[in-house]
Formats: structure tokens, sequence, C-alpha cells
């Protein structure tokens, strides 16, 4: 439930705590089609610079560094094996949701979505799992694995459990909390994404991800807000920047609870899907795709022309109550 620390509650509506900061954005919806895929190669791939006006106050972490932050773990060398050994943390902590409402989270890693972890397929995968949150947690991963490494029995506050298994197959999985209530422990955040690269890699390109979440402010079982990357309308408010004719990597994950199906959209371009990042080659071309809760995707665009570029569920009011972003594009000038 959100609470105002250390302050009297302002004498406001519900609905005006939440949509505090979402009006007067006076942005078209109108879209044209484009498509256009420039060769990248791995010596000319260039990451833009954080901004330097970002205000992260009151989030706990930095959106815009995790956005292309992945975890490669620990290298080990065990018998003749590598061993790639992670760490996660289960805890909660309080996020300023916008100017008005803050929420006490349950999350990994003091971070909402948790760590993006990496591995190459066929790599042997450790995740040593701490709880430190009052109530039991677990981590399930998707993906194949043994049965004793699924991850749907609780793990209390403060024990520590070892997940181990193979990378296996290469793609795209989300992980999650599957203790009971499910649908409240991932709406609280207890969710992330873990990538298996194929072992003969993918074309050099600017990596990043997006993970689609919602809040459930009064457990209602109804979303009043939903965030890429854990906090409302945050790429809205500070754009993506990326290089025009710059092939992007976007890492794309549905963890909304409650909305059976969200869309995904771009402005002004198209992309190529490679589904549930299960393929070498794109399955098809789109500028808006369906996914349900736990579905994702790998989307690769480049944008031809600079310029600020909305991306966005097409269920427009999901994108007016948080889930609404821009990318940057800066002009090549080379």
């Amino acid at each position: 439930m959100p609470n105002f620390s250390n302050q009297e509650r302002p004498n406001w509506s519900r609905r005006q705590l939440i949509k505090w900061g979402l009006a007067g954005l006076g942005i078209s919806y109108a879209a044209v089609k484009l498509s256009y895929f420039p060769a990248t190669s791995a010596s000319s791939v260039k990451i833009p610079p954080i901004p330097e006006n970002i205000d992260n106050s009151g989030f706990g972490y930095n959106p815009m560094t995790l956005l292309r932050e992945f975890d490669y773990g620990t290298l080990k060398k065990e018998n003749g094996r590598t061993v790639r050994e992670f760490n996660l943390v289960a805890g909660n902590s309080t996020v300023q949701l916008n100017r008005a409402l803050t929420y006490v989270s349950w999350n990994y890693n003091n971070r909402l979505p948790g760590p993006t972890l990496r591995a190459t397929e066929g790599d042997r995968v450790r995740i040593i799992f701490h709880n430190e949150d009052g109530h039991s947690h677990s981590v399930h991963f998707h993906g194949t694995h043994p049965v004793e490494m699924d991850g749907i029995k609780g793990v209390r506050r403060g024990k520590t459990t070892v997940y181990e298994f193979d990378a296996q197959p290469y793609g795209v999985h989300p992980y999650h909390c599957h203790i009971a209530p499910v649908t409240r422990h991932i709406g609280k955040g207890l969710y992330g994404l873990f990538i298996i690269d194929p072992k003969q890699g993918r074309p050099p390109a600017d990596e990043m991800v997006l993970v689609m979440g919602a809040y459930d402010l009064d457990d209602d079982g109804k979303n009043e807000l939903y965030a890429f990357n854990g906090i409302p309308n945050y790429y809205r408010n500070y754009p993506i920047p990326i290089y025009q004719n710059q092939l992007v990597r976007l890492y794309l994950l549905n963890m909304i609870e409650f909305d059976p199906v969200v869309t995904f959209h771009i402005h002004a371009n198209m992309f190529q899907v490679l589904k549930t990042g299960r393929t070498l080659k794109p399955d098809l071309e789109s500028d808006v795709i369906s996914m349900g809760t736990a579905e994702r995707h790998i989307l690769e665009f480049a944008y031809p022309y600079s310029g600020k570029y909305m991306f966005h569920p097409h269920q427009d009011y999901i994108a007016e109550y948080g889930c609404m972003g821009f990318f940057k594009v800066i002009a090549d000038k080379t």
C-alpha cells in the first residue's frame, strides 16, 4: 500500500494521486511505418552517455543504468567446467513511484526488476539465494532444469538456498518468486530476466532490457499504475538515448499481473521479432506485438532519422498510467 512517510496524508483524491504528473503531455499517438536495419559491426557499437540531468532521488537505483546492465556472475572453474555464480537477495524497500506516491516493494537485490542475469548455453549456473524479507520467498526460473531446482519451495527469512543447473535452452527467460499468492509476490516486484545466449552469439548491437510491470495499490485485484523497469513514466521524463542507424536489440518482458494481454508498440518504425529469443533469425516484422503475462521476446530495430520517438503499450490507458517512454535518436554525424 502507498505510504506518506513523516507527513500527514494530503487531502487529495485517489485519482489525483495516481495521475500526478501524468497529464499535460499533448502527444499524438500517430505512427508512420518504416523499416531500416543497417549492419552493425562489433567495433562500431557505441553506447550513448547517461544524460546529466537525471534525478534518481527516491528510487534507490538508476533505471537508466539498469536498462543496459547485465550481470554475468562470477566465473569459476570447477572440475574442468565453467560455473557462473550469482547472488540474489530478497528484501523490501520503499520506491518513489511519482511525486505523490511511495510504495513498499518486495524485490531482488533492492531493484525493480531484479538483476538481468546472463549466461551462455551450456554454462553451469549457480544462484545463491538469501531471503532478508519477512515473508517466505523463492526463485523460480523458466527454462529447463531438474525438479529440485524449480524454486517452488519457500525460503524463510534469514535462510539461504542454492539453485544450480545447466543454462538451457538459449533464449530469454523470466525468473520470479513462486510462493502463493504468486500474483501478489510478482506484483510487489519479485521478478527479473534471465538471458541465455546461444553458443554462436548474436550480431553486435546496442542491447537493453525493458520489463513491463504494474502496481495494484489498494489490493483490489486491479492495477492503478504501470511501469517500464519499475518506475512509472521514467523513460517518458528521461528518454532513452540511442544512435541513429545503429542496431538496437531490445529484450522485452511482460510481468504485468491482472491484465491478461498487453501490447508493445514503437512509433515511426518497425521491429524484427525473435520470439522468446529462441531463434537466430527473425520470425516476423511489425510495429506492435501482443504479450501475455511472462511472455517475452527479442525486438531488433534501428532508427534512420534523428528525433524523439514514443514507445508504449497500445492499450492507451496502460500507457497513460505510467507505461510510456521515448527513444531519443541522436544524429549520426559521421
